[in-house]
């Protein structure tokens, strides 16, 4: 009996000692430093199967000003049960929290879901350990709001973030009107997600997505069609309305996957103003551009304009013929009213018996 009541004295007072040291909260602190025994070390980091080396370096200090500014490591790490581990832990999965109807306070939507269905989702799939992950595009610790200008994925930088995968493109978007535009800090000009998306970004032959052959149009009208947009910098909107007026755009219209869009002729990360003399559209590149689709298209290719509106004069021949053809519809369409009207007028008079 004394025995008993000799480790009951002993086991209450573990168990105050215990209070004492380990206070309500406590635990997550251990955590905190268990994980910091090597992740507080600078030089933690490990080299992965593509040769890239990831920093595995993380304090405390690693939340602070970010969206999880409030979450612990086991948070999105819940995977690891013991320090240090036995198993690889296993990349973050994000949509543990990010999905609509969650309860964990992240943003409702199901963007993160749809992510499956893009071409990088699809890639991780099929076993793509290069393909990227929510982390690759946001950030790992210090991620920050969309809107926030030091966010990876802000308009300002997400082309550099595609940059770490996409490097030849991101040179050539660099150098591009557009590139060079957003560098100079003109918010209306288009970064990658711009044109391609976010999270539901396909592949150029995928008929979902902007860059198809017969979206390319409409997806440039975004910003071309705008007259908000093109007024701020003196460059006209017609063009997008021309061309569907066109040859080109009237096939494209109708379903043709071959036949020029805007890309074919401008180019698609590497667009320049025409005046530049590497740009596609300079006229000493015209008959080259023009001839990937038409062989033995000669330096006359080059000679007009490009896009023409058939309504201005300044379209010389074709405003004239166009012109002559509407009002011979318009002409013809009085002849045939008036001769329908004559017409009628007889047959009630024969039918009144009148002569």
């Amino acid at each position: 009996m004394r025995k008993e009541a000799l480790f009951a004295f002993i086991a209450a007072a573990l168990l105050g000692v215990g209070a004492l040291l380990f206070p309500p909260g406590a635990e997550a602190r251990i955590s905190l430093e268990k994980c910091t025994l090597c992740h507080g070390k600078s030089e933690f980091r490990k080299i992965l199967v593509d040769g890239k080396i990831r920093d595995l370096f993380a304090t405390a200090d690693s939340l602070k000003g970010s969206v999880h500014e409030k979450k612990t490591c086991m948070d999105c790490h819940f995977d690891v049960s013991e320090i240090p581990h036995r198993e690889r832990p296993r990349r973050v999965t994000c949509t543990h929290c990010h999905y609509k109807g969650n309860a964990e306070g992240a943003p409702q939507s199901d963007a993160s879901l749809a992510y499956f269905d893009s071409v990088h989702g699809k890639a991780i799939a099929r076993g793509n350990v290069k393909a990227p992950l929510c982390q690759d595009c946001h950030g790992s610790h210090g991620i920050l709001k969309a809107k926030s200008e030091g966010a990876a994925v802000s308009q300002k930088n997400v082309a550099e973030t595609c940059g770490h995968c996409h490097i030849e493109i991101y040179a050539q978007y660099k150098t591009s009107i557009h590139g060079v535009a957003m560098a100079k800090g003109i918010k209306e000009a288009p970064s990658c997600t711009g044109c391609h998306g976010e999270h539901t970004i396909y592949g150029h032959l995928d008929p979902k997505s902007t860059v198809y052959a017969t979206h390319v149009a409409a997806q440039c009208s975004t910003c071309h069609g705008s007259i908000s947009i093109m007024g701020k910098f003196g460059i006209e909107t017609e063009q997008v309305a021309t061309y569907k007026e066109s040859f080109h755009g009237v096939a494209n219209q109708f379903g043709s996957r071959t036949v020029a869009n805007c890309a074919s002729c401008h180019g698609t990360h590497e667009i320049r103003p025409a005046a530049d003399p590497l740009s596609s559209v300079n006229p000493a590149n015209v008959p080259k551009t023009c001839g990937k689709c038409h062989p033995g298209a000669n330096p006359n290719f080059a000679v007009g304009k490009m896009h023409i509106d058939s309504k201005k004069k300044e379209a010389g021949i074709v405003y004239y013929v166009a012109s002559f053809f509407k009002y011979l519809t318009i002409g013809t369409m009085l002849v045939l009213i008036v001769h329908i009207f004559l017409d009628m007028y007889g047959r009630s008079k024969r039918l009144r018996g009148e002569k």
